[in-house]
């Protein structure tokens, strides 16, 4: 019998997103541009986006930071926002006409391989992409490859491995994260991809490379206390399928951590965040003859 020929197309970019793709995860994604808006803003600061320069926002979901960009490019600049996830896209696109923002377009694409033409933004940013995905190094190297020579490459991503703090702790809360580690990581996540975003960048050949870490205690009522179990509500069906929980269970754990987190006297600080950037080498000049 001849060799089996056969080969198995790689998953697609939606396959390998672990949270799913229902409405409570699009409106976790949108709570999560404004959670992590100040993070963001400084992180663009940091690389000087300037006024008719191009940017491209790589897996952008419903918001991202489309509106960042736009107002630092305007006037004159373009701004570019791409995501695999058709649902996503048509929400991005509302999201820049009942903003009003100019110069700003949507592309329904692969981070992994747009398609799009190399060298061709001043800024590639990724918020909450790497840590998605089987091989962040991927996206990295077309990050680079879309960027200009002497261009930026910017990222932010949670360091999940830091750990997050409750105080006082709550049995449930250590269930909940417990259970959130063994699902994720089933699909690939690197939990320590925040502290590895300035390795990979040097790595994928990038210079001037900076990494900073950012940790906050969020006050009651932000929505940023609710991050664990509104993570862990995105996989309840993996969780199910691996047998590492059953609903009833997932349930009680999701009534349990709400109402200790809700409660003003507790303490609550989501993992750390990084933000990074790296700049792509300007290409060599020629010597003079």
């Amino acid at each position: 019998m001849g060799a089996d020929l056969t080969t198995t197309a790689p998953p697609s970019a939606t396959d390998v997103y672990a949270l799913g793709r229902d409405p409570g995860e699009t409106a976790r994604l949108q709570r999560q541009s404004e959670e992590l808006g100040p993070d963001s803003a400084a992180l663009l600061d940091r690389v000087g986006l300037r006024a008719g320069q191009h940017a491209i926002d790589l897996g952008c979901g419903p918001r991202g930071v489309l509106d960042l960009l736009s107002e630092r490019v305007a006037p004159g600049g373009q701004v570019t926002g791409l995501d695999a996830d058709r649902h996503h896209v048509a929400l991005a696109r509302q999201f820049i006409a009942q903003r009003g923002l100019r110069g700003v377009q949507i592309v329904a694409a692969d981070a992994r391989r747009t398609g799009l033409a190399a060298a061709s933004f001043d800024l590639v940013h990724a918020r909450t992409l790497l840590i998605n995905l089987p091989d962040p190094a991927e996206v990295v190297t077309e990050m680079v490859r879309l960027a200009r020579p002497g261009g930026w490459v910017a990222g932010l991503e949670p360091d999940l491995a830091s750990g997050a703090l409750c105080y006082p702790a709550h049995p449930a809360y250590t269930r909940i994260w417990e259970l959130f580690y063994a699902a994720a990581g089933r699909h690939g996540a690197d939990q320590l991809i925040g502290r590895r975003l300035a390795e990979l960048y040097r790595q994928a050949g990038l210079r001037d490379v900076g990494l900073e870490a950012r940790a906050r205690v969020c006050p009651p009522g932000d929505s940023r206390r609710m991050i664990a179990p509104d993570l862990v509500r995105g996989l309840h069906p993996t969780i199910v399928r691996l047998g590492l929980a059953d609903q009833a269970e997932l349930d009680a754990l999701d009534r349990a951590v709400r109402r200790h987190l809700a409660d003003p006297d507790t303490v609550v600080m989501p993992h750390l965040t990084f933000l990074a950037w790296g700049r792509k080498p300007a290409s060599p000049q020629r010597s003079s003859q």
